[in-house]
């Protein structure tokens, strides 16, 4: 146990039902934190699902906020933090897990349009540093330290065709997490990024959808791809989002302390640094 009772922790894009943003924001909550919890907007075409995360907290008999906010809008994410002060007081722990969807930008740069390349920059890395800005600004403010976590991918350490925009942003986070660990030092405020591998969310069908060969289905790419992770994986098994949100609640602990600058990956061995 990591003891995380009595903190406040900001995660954001956590509405996806089988999201790395909301299995994070319940292992916070198991570990005793309270939750503020973001997405852009309700899923279209489907029933709320950051109100069934809230509720899920709640459940844990911890107390949650849902706020709504673009996160690559700086006044929204003002909004956010001033809304998250207002309703429990401080935030203690900020986890950076937003991230836009893949789509065109999943192309050779050749064919790769600005557009889809800006998106990706915008919601990744942007989102990153606002988020980031605005919950370090009240840390400082309030003094006491805090933990900053930003979610990379080791598409963040390690180049791969046709993500090109992709692992421009994962890098950049890298490097964003580590310029902003050796400037909050001082505050006793960590800053370390997680690099997770391949993981089976809802993000995984978008990818299948637009790396899809011409005359081949999404679902069997996806099966493809699963299959090629699972062949490749030295312990046997793709990453699951409990992985990924046992690394955080690490992070965001005490144990964690004297830990910044970092990027763990969590991919069962399959990169090895």
């Amino acid at each position: 146990m990591y003891h995380l009772k009595g903190k406040v922790a900001l995660v954001t894009g956590a509405a996806g039902a089988q999201g790395l943003g909301r299995a994070i924001a319940l292992r916070l909550a198991q570990e005793g934190a309270d939750l503020v919890v973001n997405d852009l907007s309700e899923v279209s075409g489907s029933r709320p699902r950051l109100p069934a995360v809230v509720r899920e907290i709640e459940a844990l008999g911890r107390r949650a906020l849902p706020v709504y906010a673009d996160v690559a809008e700086a006044k929204q994410v003002d909004a956010m933090v001033a809304a998250a002060t207002a309703e429990f007081g401080r935030i203690d722990i900020l986890v950076n897990n937003a991230g836009a969807p893949a789509g065109p930008d999943r192309v050779p740069v050749v064919e790769l349009e600005e557009e889809a390349f800006d998106l990706i920059q915008r919601v990744n890395l942007k989102g990153t540093f606002l988020c980031s800005r605005a919950v370090a600004r009240h840390m400082i403010a309030r003094g006491g330290g805090g933990r900053i976590i930003n979610i990379s991918s080791t598409a963040g350490k390690h180049g791969v065709a046709k993500f090109a925009a992709y692992c421009a942003s994962k890098f950049a986070v890298r490097g964003f997490t580590q310029s902003l660990a050796l400037e909050l030092a001082p505050q006793q405020i960590t800053v370390n990024a997680i690099c997770p591998g391949l993981i089976a969310t809802e993000r995984i069908d978008d990818m299948a959808a637009a790396l899809a060969p011409p005359g081949v289905d999404a679902s069997e790419q996806r099966r493809s791809m699963i299959t090629n992770t699972l062949a490749s994986v030295p312990l046997g098994r793709m990453t699951e989002t409990s992985d990924v949100a046992n690394m955080a609640a690490f992070l965001a602990s005490d144990q964690a302390a004297f830990i910044t600058g970092s990027s763990p990956t969590v991919d069962g061995g399959l990169h090895m640094d």
